[in-house]
């Protein structure tokens, strides 16, 4: 049988595929890419996109990537050659970038591998909350467990989880490259750390939030994260828990004394639901007994 089209042009499709930036790909990628290649690479009008991903998949690099969730539709991803699974991750919603744990690691704050990954995607813009502040609102606020996303999905041994983020316009958020010349969207060292103090429970918990700040007191420019913090405007005083954070991690206290400069109107929690709890008088901090 003679070869097909697709098979003899594959030599030229696959030099494109591997000298390609992108290595994950939606169907709708690859349907676009036969659309503006089938002239050079001499296919047929008639090849549809099922038989160039079929063909791809079977004579080629291609590899469909298994997502697998209990509560979602599963959306379609196709891996060229290698790809890490934060690219995967990435390509599940546009605009969006790494963040809190996953961060965390891409920053070698940790030596843990989480293997979940974090997805920051963000919402669009909403008005800032109204209302007065009390104490009495921050207290319930606090009281219980703070909702973690269900958005999750399953991919080989990994977990991709989808967080909808306030709209910030990407503060903080950098490109980075990997050991692996991959190119990651990624919150940078001192957005992390505001956000991991901000949602523990994304980043391990509170005793992991504060071995990142001990490892990232080399490298954190105060200015730049007092920046971040004002740009992302949150209502609840978290300026308490960062200096907090910095001051046990052993910070200059010309830096975690930056932090002490703000306004300190009220009590406030390094984290929800803290049950068996301390108070730290200085920073109007309640924290979990036995934080070091």
């Amino acid at each position: 049988m003679p070869p097909t089209r697709l098979q003899l042009a594959k030599k030229e499709i696959t030099v494109f595929f591997d000298t390609a930036v992108k290595r994950i790909f939606s169907r709708r990628d690859l349907s676009s890419i036969l659309s503006q290649h089938r002239r050079g690479w001499n296919l047929a009008q008639s090849t549809t996109s099922d038989e160039f991903i079929k063909f791809l998949i079977q004579k080629a690099k291609l590899k469909e990537a298994k997502l697998e969730s209990k509560s979602y539709v599963l959306p379609t991803r196709y891996v060229w050659a290698e790809g890490s699974p934060y690219l995967l991750a990435l390509s599940l919603r546009k605009a969006g970038y790494l963040s809190h744990a996953t961060a965390v690691f891409l920053h070698s704050l940790t030596d843990q591998i989480p293997k979940t990954i974090y997805v920051n995607f963000e919402q669009s813009p909403k008005p800032r909350p109204g209302g007065t502040m009390t104490q009495e609102a921050i207290a319930r606020a606090f009281a219980n467990q703070q909702r973690r996303t269900n958005y999750v999905f399953r991919y080989k041994d990994w977990q991709i989880a989808i967080l909808s983020g306030k709209q910030t316009g990407r503060l903080g958020v950098i490109t980075t490259r990997t050991p692996q010349d991959e190119s990651l969207d990624v919150t940078n060292l001192e957005r992390t750390l505001i956000d991991i103090a901000v949602r523990p429970e994304y980043a391990g918990g509170v005793y992991q939030v504060l071995h990142a700040f001990r490892s990232a007191k080399q490298q954190m420019s105060v200015n730049a994260l007092l920046a971040i913090l004002k740009g992302l405007d949150y209502i609840y005083p978290y300026h308490q828990a960062i200096g907090f954070y910095m001051q046990r991690a052993g910070y200059e206290e010309s830096r975690w004394g930056r932090l002490k400069q703000l306004a300190f109107k009220y009590d406030f929690y390094l984290a929800h639901g803290i049950r068996d709890n301390m108070y730290d008088s200085e920073w109007r901090l309640f924290y979990p007994k036995g934080f070091e």
